[in-house]
Order: C-alpha cells, then structure tokens, then sequence
C-alpha cells in the first residue's frame, strides 16, 4: 500500500465536517460585521518581503521569505494588518472606511496546540479616523461576536501603549509576557537586557500601578452608554497588557477567553495612526481588531 505523503509540520488539512463549522461561524461574525458597515476585501497571499519587513519587531523573525526565480524577495503574508496598510496607500479608498478581511497567515513559529504555522485570521479595521468611538465600536463589535458564538465569559483586556512612554521597546515586549512567565520571570528578562534587579522590579512595580489613560476613560463611557457593556464582565483595564507588535500606537486590545489572565488570547488588535503612512507619507489613523479562528474552532469543538 502506498503511504501518501505527510503535509509540513504546521500545516493541516481540514476535514468536511470541521471545514462546515468554521464557516458556520465566520458567518455569524461576518453577520455582525456587516451590520457595523464593515465591507470585505481580499489582498494576495504572498507581498514583497519589504512591504512586510520593519513592521513587526522582533516578531519579524517568524516572516516566510523566499527569492523567486525572478530574483524577487518575497513573503508570505504574517497578518492581515500590514496588507491592508498598503492596499490603502494603493487605492485611497475613501475615508472612514470599515474593512474586514478573512484569510491565511503564515508564521514560522514553534507548532503547538492552538498554534500553528498556517492559520486563518478575521480581521476587521477602521482606517481614516482618530475618534474613540471606532476604537469603542472594534471592542464592542468583538464581544457582541463572541456572545453570537456563544462565548458567554469571554473579556476584552485594554490598556494604552502610552503607559509605557518611558520605557524601552525591550522592555515593553518583556512586560507583555507576564501572565505566561510571571512577574519573575518579566524581572530577570528585563535584568538580561541590561536593567538592574531593583530598576527592573521598579518597572514592573509601576506597571502594574498604572491607570486608565483619558482616552480610555473616554472609550470605557462610551461602550458602557452607547452599547451596554459591563466594566468587569465584557471588557477591563489590564495595565500589563503590552502587545509585543511595534506598530501599535495607543489603545490595545486582548480577548480572553474568560477572567483568568493566563488562559489562552484568542483574538487581539489596536489602534495603530503610524503604519499606514510608512506607505502612503500620509497621516491616516487606524484601529482594529482580528480573531484567530483555529483558536476559536478548538474552543468551540474541543
């Protein structure tokens, strides 16, 4: 009997039976989306390596690239994020404009379970304005598709990039692992990095007695009026929650599946006004929000 070839490690087919469910529930999250004027776009699946590089950070790493036998460096797209930043720069659609964008993503990242190297990401985003409604409106767009799923506890943590000003690139992506390696751990790596033991426990200290920024207090008003949600059961201040990505400028978002800090993200985003004019050399604000939905389809058919 001929044994058929494996796929990469990584990589998976999906059965018939899966591959209904998880469009079943795209569907009730493009439903919402759709009800929020968000539209759909589709960008390629493979970009110029330098449409993709020096937007990441240290995460750039994880980038599939590869020289086609044109000599073209190319990769394989990391987000849905960076191609929509320059699908504005190319089309200058007007403005605000509500996209969401479903599709593979690649990440040359360690295989794990709820993790994989090719995966599909729900992205959706405003590009266009700097009002907080439409950060508030990503947050609440979330959790109400969370509630359409079923996802009866699920939370979204929220902090502002701008409670780390003061603080080096390193050490904000060190603080952004404390619910996985504890504050511990957040200290000795910062001590790696070249902090003393007592500034790195100072660092840590200060983090974690930050408070909401205006611009949250302003966007916490908002969902609580303007769409009902409850501070403490649909979405909370988190002062650690950091997002190890570079473009991100000012609001974060991490969804989780329940209170506990350490269970597992299943979705996570932010405003980012920077990136989209390293393409453009314009000023266009943008906020957003993606789903992984491998890790959603696991929760939901354990």
């Amino acid at each position: 009997m001929i044994k058929a070839p494996p796929t990469p490690k990584g990589f998976r087919d999906i059965k018939p039976e899966m591959a209904k469910k998880r469009r079943e529930a795209i569907n009730i999250i493009v439903s919402v989306l759709e009800e929020y004027d968000f539209v759909p776009i589709e960008t390629p699946t493979i970009e110029f390596a330098q449409t993709l590089e020096g937007k990441y950070g240290e995460e750039e790493r994880l980038i599939y690239k590869f020289t086609d036998r044109g000599g073209r460096k190319l990769a394989l797209r990391y987000d849905l994020t960076v191609p929509l930043a320059r699908y504005v720069a190319t089309y200058n659609p007007s403005l605000p404009f509500r996209r969401y964008q479903i599709g593979q993503v690649f990440r040359g990242e360690n295989p794990q379970k709820g993790r994989f190297r090719e995966f599909t990401q729900v992205d959706f985003d405003c590009v266009g304005s700097s009002d907080l409604d439409e950060d508030a409106k990503v947050v609440a767009v979330t959790i109400k598709c969370m509630r359409g799923l079923g996802f009866k506890d699920a939370i979204m943590l929220i902090n502002d990039r701008a409670n780390f000003s003061n603080l080096p690139i390193e050490a904000v992506r060190a603080i952004d692992k404390i619910n996985k390696i504890g504050e511990e751990g957040v200290t000795a790596e910062l001590v790696a990095g070249g902090m003393s033991q007592d500034q790195a426990q100072e660092a840590v200290e200060k983090i974690r007695s930050q408070n909401p920024t205006s611009n949250l207090e302003q966007i916490f008003s908002i969902l609580k009026e303007d769409y009902n949600l409850q501070e403490g059961v649909d979405f909370k201040f988190d002062p650690t929650l950091a997002r190890g990505l570079d473009y991100y400028t000012a609001a974060i978002f991490e969804l989780k599946m329940d209170q506990n800090p350490t269970s597992l993200s299943v979705g996570a985003g932010g405003r980012y006004d920077n990136l989209i004019g390293m393409f453009s050399k314009k000023d266009i604000p943008a906020v957003g929000f993606s789903f992984g939905l491998d890790r959603l389809m696991d929760l939901l058919y354990p």
